[in-house]
């Protein structure tokens, strides 16, 4: 299969594309920061030989680069899988957070997936396959402290799922919202959190490779994970 992947160079996104890299199929990676995605690249080309992976450095924030980064991977393949996993989080509260702190939560959280799906959505349909993934959060479900903005955009990127998947059904066009609560990834180091008490990426990754593997009539419509001992 043909898997396109959104912020692949490091924590849920890496994880994702180790998973689908060890099934041998085709990856376009892409992320902001250039030195990490071909250092992830070259990492899993190493390990998984029988994989083909290409990457493409791309803010997907900037609808310029989504526009390049959607033609650049159409030029090879039609994509069967797509993962919006491209985000932030800058915490704080909505009453006191910095100016311009809402407008960036929602170009890199909500705007980066609905460009990028559009970009490809035409494709699929054409073809009436497709399976996409939306990384939204627990945070989609539930408000918490320090949330502000990032919680806003993710509630909105579970409403995008939504919606998108109702329109996306007579297309045979599967769409999947993931909720996970807290992955030990680069954002909790230094955080004096023990890795012990919450998840790893790869516990994401693999349910998200679990959903995509079931036959065209079954759809997983909300994938929700949180640590065994509960949110913090």
């Amino acid at each position: 299969m043909n898997i396109v992947i959104t912020g692949a160079s490091k924590g849920i996104g890496k994880a994702i594309a180790e998973q689908f890299a060890a099934g041998g199929h085709s990856l376009f990676l892409c992320s902001r920061g250039e030195a990490n995605l071909y250092k992830t690249t070259e990492e899993l080309l190493n390990r998984y030989p029988g994989s083909s992976i290409n990457a493409m450095p791309s803010d997907m924030s900037d609808r310029k680069q989504i526009k390049a980064f959607s033609e650049w991977v159409i030029s090879f393949k039609i994509p069967d899988i797509l993962v919006n996993n491209a985000g932030s989080f800058i915490p704080g509260s909505i009453h006191n957070e910095s100016e311009g702190v809402m407008e960036e939560m929602m170009l890199l959280n909500l705007h980066s997936a609905y460009h990028t799906t559009r970009a490809f959505l035409p494709y699929m349909m054409a073809r009436k396959s497709g399976h996409i993934f939306n990384i939204c959060s627990i945070a989609s479900l539930n408000a918490y402290p320090n949330g502000g903005s990032y919680g806003i955009s993710k509630y909105a990127l579970l409403g995008f799922s939504r919606n998108l998947r109702e329109e996306m059904k007579s297309y045979g066009i599967k769409v999947t919202a993931v909720m996970p609560g807290a992955a030990y990834t680069a954002s909790w180091e230094g955080a004096g959190i023990d890795p012990e008490r919450i998840m790893t990426a790869t516990d994401i990754a693999i349910m998200v490779n679990a959903a995509s593997r079931l036959s065209p009539q079954a759809c997983v419509e909300d994938i929700i994970l949180r640590p065994q001992l509960g949110d913090l």
